[in-house]
């Protein structure tokens, strides 16, 4: 059936159904308003569909195999097999589950719901394009619009995703087979999560970065952690190269080739080859110049506390809005979006935007570094708190890693940077306390369960007062 070219109206409208926009939409149907979503692909966007969720639950499932295999400590003997296929089919089913919900909850809250991909006409006005042959399009006229349109994998030269050995993120987590020799090019946060699940697959990794080292942006006592952890699983690292392309191999392989700074070059055999180099906004699909809306150098939109452009009443959210590009960012911009354009005195702040990395141990961090307080003018004191003197964490097997708190002279929590099992989860703790400004004391007087993982976090700020006792005082 072919569908009419038709005019309607709506008076929010959302662009992109991913965190960022399916919240942005529920909320301001929640708030009484007309609202519209579009969405050209899936709901839930990439990070249900092709990233968050499938890569932790891969991240999970080898876990479970890898722990199982080495609990002969516990006495636990164990030799698991994996079935890639099976895990494959289990992780489509947790995606399914948890679009489909989107998919419900927009529909229960009365958000309406359009297939397609939007171009602005004017400032008042999009074209919506619908998918497939024959379904034509439609005309849109709005009051107001959220632009939540994501990101994509960045390409490499000599790197084209359209090639059968060259992955992308998204395609990686769709192999049915596992390489048996992958390259892995960045040690960002994306490559580290993805070389060690194929590590622990079973695949001989290799991961290439120009950089000196893993995870770069952490601080170096928290990211040697994970990288000695990677090491320990097979996982060879090549610093201070970048992947200058690739060819086919008589094996029936690949050979990837790379160049110092100094125009040495080397090269790696391969079957496959991972290129997890970062992410891009997607800005290039919305026609935006029609509306005066311009991006800066990177492709972002520029926004304001309230998530709002420098065209009135267009909003941006989530990764086309800059950094931090974090899922739970773009919810937290969808939410004050929606909540601006209700006419609430809603603003986002950064200072309490929590990130994790979900490697083996995970680390996640909030606020400021010791560094970056002093920077700032603090005279910060610091507390840790040591995972392998942590009764749970031994009960666990993971005294790898730390709690370390930042704060205050006076006291008040400035930041948290964790590694060690949980990490994320840890980190909510520290998190409500810097938005709440609560104090070294106020985390210390809060009584935590004995014995769990978050009484590292209470031990830590013990440390910063002095007063500790279940670790050696600072």
């Amino acid at each position: 059936m072919v569908v009419g070219d038709v005019t309607t109206g709506t008076e929010v409208l959302v662009i992109g159904a991913g965190p960022g926009g399916y919240v942005a939409a529920i909320r301001a149907a929640q708030r009484d308003l007309d609202v519209t979503l579009v969405e050209r692909d899936a709901y839930g966007g990439v990070c249900l569909n092709r990233g968050c969720i499938p890569s932790k639950a891969y991240i999970t499932a080898t876990g479970v195999a890898e722990d199982a295999a080495n609990a002969e400590e516990m006495g636990v003997y164990a030799d698991p097999v994996v079935d890639l296929a099976t895990m494959h089919e289990w992780k489509e089913g947790v995606v399914d589950r948890l679009t489909g919900g989107v998919e419900k909850l927009c529909k229960a809250n009365g958000v309406g719901l359009v297939e397609g991909t939007a171009k602005f006409e004017d400032e008042g006005t999009v074209r919506v394009e619908h998918g497939g042959e024959g379904q034509g399009a439609e005309t849109m006229t709005f009051e107001h619009c959220i632009v939540a349109t994501g990101s994509r994998p960045i390409e490499l030269p000599g790197f084209d995703f359209a090639d059968d050995p060259v992955l992308d993120s998204a395609a990686a987590l769709d192999l049915d087979t596992v390489p048996d020799r992958l390259v892995v090019i960045g040690a960002g946060y994306i490559g580290m999560e993805l070389s060690t699940v194929f590590a622990d697959l079973g695949s001989d990794v290799t991961v290439v970065e120009m950089l000196d080292g893993v995870l770069p942006g952490y601080e170096d006592d928290v990211s040697r952690v994970v990288r000695k952890r990677a090491e320990s699983k097979g996982v060879d690292f090549q610093f201070g190269e970048g992947a200058s392309g690739w060819r086919d191999a008589a094996d029936g392989g690949i050979v990837v080739t790379t160049e110092t700074e100094d125009g040495e070059e080397s090269t790696y055999g391969a079957d496959r080859v991972l290129v997890a180099v970062g992410r891009e906004p997607i800005t290039d699909t919305l026609d935006a110049a029609k509306v005066g809306l311009e991006t800066t150098d990177g492709g972002f939109f520029e926004t304001d506390e309230r998530c709002e452009t420098a065209v009135d009443d267009i909003y941006a959210v989530g990764d086309v809005a800059g950094e931090p590009m974090l899922a739970h960012t773009a919810s937290a911009e969808g939410i004050v979006a929606a909540e601006a354009i209700a006419g609430e005195p809603a603003a986002f702040d950064t200072r309490a935007v929590p990130a994790a990395v979900f490697t083996d141990p995970e680390i996640a961090t909030v606020g400021l570094t010791e560094a970056e307080a002093k920077a700032e003018g603090f005279d910060p004191v610091v507390g840790e708190m040591p995972f392998n003197a942590s009764g749970r964490a031994l009960t666990l097997g993971e005294t790898e890693g730390f709690v370390r708190i930042v704060a205050s002279e006076d006291g008040f929590v400035l930041g948290a940077q964790i590694v060690g099992p949980e990490a994320s989860e840890l980190i909510a703790e520290p998190t409500l306390a810097i938005e709440m400004g609560a104090t070294l004391s106020d985390v210390v007087a809060t009584v935590h369960t004995h014995p769990t993982l978050a009484e590292a976090v209470m031990e830590a700020a013990e440390n910063a007062l002095g007063q500790a006792i279940h670790t050696l005082n600072r």
